[in-house]
């Protein structure tokens, strides 16, 4: 039996994707995160795997490890790691519900990437239902903080993926059905103002403003942004009371670079900004960094060439191209594992109100990981 033989049920699939949409689980709620590792560790349990519940740590929520039964069980095989966390708060739901139109399905987080984890598990119950043993043994690594930048699982994703011979990331495809080979280095930098309080109505001249000084800043930052290394910041609070000049203020910025060379030249940069200005102290620290993951690696590209043949069967054209939004992927890329990301669904929105993805991508993208996971020895 081939993998385009198999019996996909796409009203089923869907029916079974709407808990793990429902279940909202941003990053920051540990708790979340582990009512969305209960959704899902039913259904893998469901289909036949073996599962085990790593606690979290770092203040995140726990991770989800799923192995399925092979005679080589324990041996070199395939990785699929994903995450199950997203950008959006409890209550996003209200907003952006679960609903099906034109084509479309919608939700938070079923772009990024819910739905690409949920068809890579779908595609091994099939091939187990369907009585089919992969080449390789095939297990699922799910973790709580990719979208903080994996502070707290890092390393359980190195290890779990050098004890595997390949590296799938079901993160969503490119606009053009294209996969990613290859990601820019992504730095995270917290950014704080030590101002001098004072009373805002009569002693305002008493005072440093620590906001007035970040705000100062934020233009310096974004302005340091070129084609080889990019920044811009993302997240400020400040202040206590209104009538209070704030004595401190918190930002965090983020910056993308295509090389190892750009990234540390852009980390010198942006260290170099802390000092001391009108008795304002500037502090800029380093936060969770991704390595590059080079693009055009033989051992990427020689899975590449494995997939796309696939998804010629499949009747669509996969390409390939490195990206700058980060993944777990760069991780394994940079570890020198073969590594193939964003097979997952089609879609548009994430990290927005307006996510969604496209209704036929399910079944298209079930039917490429079961290729995938019959194909790979």
């Amino acid at each position: 039996m081939s993998f385009l033989d198999l019996d996909f049920d796409n009203e089923d699939m869907i029916r079974r994707l709407r808990p793990w949409i429902e279940t909202e689980s941003p990053t920051f709620d540990a708790a979340a995160l582990a009512r969305m590792v209960d959704v899902v560790a039913f259904d893998c349990a469901a289909a036949g795997a073996t599962i085990e519940v790593i606690p979290g740590r770092m203040g995140c929520g726990p991770s989800l490890r799923v192995k399925f039964p092979h005679p080589d069980f324990g041996k070199p095989g395939i990785l699929v790691s994903g995450h199950l966390d997203t950008v959006h708060p409890i209550g996003t739901l209200a907003q952006n519900p679960w609903r099906r139109e034109e084509g479309r399905i919608y939700g938070p987080g079923i772009q990024d990437m819910k739905a690409g984890n949920f068809v890579a598990l779908e595609a091994m119950r099939r091939i187990m239902r369907a009585g089919l043993v992969t080449p390789l043994p095939v297990t699922l690594l799910l973790t709580p903080d990719e979208e903080i930048g994996t502070p707290a699982t890092r390393g359980l994703i190195e290890q779990e993926a050098l004890l595997n011979r390949y590296v799938v990331v079901p993160e969503p495809a490119l606009k053009d059905q294209s996969c990613v080979i290859g990601r820019y280095a992504i730095a995270r930098y917290n950014l704080e103002t030590r101002g001098v309080p004072s009373h805002a109505g009569w002693a305002l001249k008493d005072g440093r403003s620590a906001i007035a000084t970040m705000a100062r800043k934020i233009p310096l930052i974004e302005g340091m942004t070129s084609d080889d290394c990019t920044f811009s910041v993302g997240v400020i609070r400040g202040g206590t009371w209104v009538n209070c000049v704030s004595s401190s203020c918190f930002a965090e910025a983020l910056s993308m670079a295509k090389t190892d060379e750009d990234l540390e030249r852009g980390v010198a940069a942006m260290l170099g900004l802390s000092g001391s200005e009108n008795d304002v102290e500037f502090i800029v620290t380093r936060g969770v960094t991704r390595p590059v993951w080079k693009p055009g690696q033989p051992q990427d590209i020689a899975l590449y060439d494995r997939a796309a043949g696939i998804a010629t069967q499949l009747g669509f054209t996969l390409g390939h191209q490195p990206s700058g939004g980060g993944s777990d992927g760069n991780f394994t890329g940079a570890l020198g594992i073969p590594t193939i990301d964003s097979t997952g669904v089609l879609g548009a929105g994430l990290h927005t109100l307006n996510e969604h993805i496209i209704e036929s991508s399910l079944l298209e993208r079930a039917r490429f990981h079961a290729g995938l996971f019959l194909d790979l020895n």
